[in-house]
């Protein structure tokens, strides 16, 4: 029996649910999974409950959506780690890029983090699955890295939750960041004087002595 191939979704349709992914963001990393409400969605999209049902069938279905797009957002710079590039050329890179995505998406990122901080109880397939063969992959280019001599010994998945967790702390505690460093310092340069930072913090830590 020939399989029934899904039906094309018109301009239309894929614009209505742009925008309805678009209001979700917005409410989701306000008030969370639990706390949004599909009334709270249809109202941010300017549409009603029952036509914003037609394109999603659930505020679960909304919610997974998003997270499968915002974790292939996060790991397109993880995804581009290269075995064959130089070391600290490719981490300097990898944390710049993460630094630029806390810039640019804080939204997903405190959707990501309010997710994380309930158990996962959405995401944890693509946690097991996608995410860790991933981290596994690089933690491999990284351990050759080492053997190498190219950079210093050390855990290299820890290495990686030590970038998420520097970076991604500009995104989900931007508003600490800012009143800390005062009007002087809390502008848009504050993102480049991370950069410098974390370069200086990790980067000088992975060269090899002498």
């Amino acid at each position: 029996m020939e399989a029934v191939k899904p039906k094309r979704r018109t301009r239309i349709q894929t614009e209505k649910r742009e925008i309805i992914l678009e209001a979700a963001l917005e409410v989701f990393a306000q008030h969370g999974f639990r706390g949004a409400t599909i009334d709270q969605i249809a109202e941010a999209a300017g549409m009603s409950k029952p036509n914003l049902l037609y394109y999603f069938r659930s505020k679960e279905d909304i919610h997974v959506t998003l997270m499968q797009r915002l974790l292939e957002t996060w790991l397109a710079p993880l995804r581009e780690l290269d075995d064959i590039g130089d070391p600290i050329t490719e981490l300097r890179s990898y944390i710049r890029r993460k630094l630029e995505m806390a810039r640019d998406y804080p939204r997903e990122s405190r959707l990501f983090a309010n997710e994380i901080l309930q158990g996962a109880p959405r995401v944890m397939p693509m946690l097991e699955g996608e995410l860790k063969e991933l981290v596994d992959e690089k933690a491999q280019i990284i351990r050759g890295w080492m053997r190498d001599g190219r950079i210093v010994r050390t855990d290299p998945w820890h290495l990686i939750f030590a970038i998420w967790a520097t970076t991604q702390h500009y995104a989900d505690f931007d508003v600490q960041v800012r009143a800390v460093l005062g009007s002087d310092r809390g502008g848009e340069g504050r993102f480049e004087d991370a950069a410098r930072f974390l370069e200086q913090l990790f980067i000088d830590g992975l060269k090899p002595k002498g």
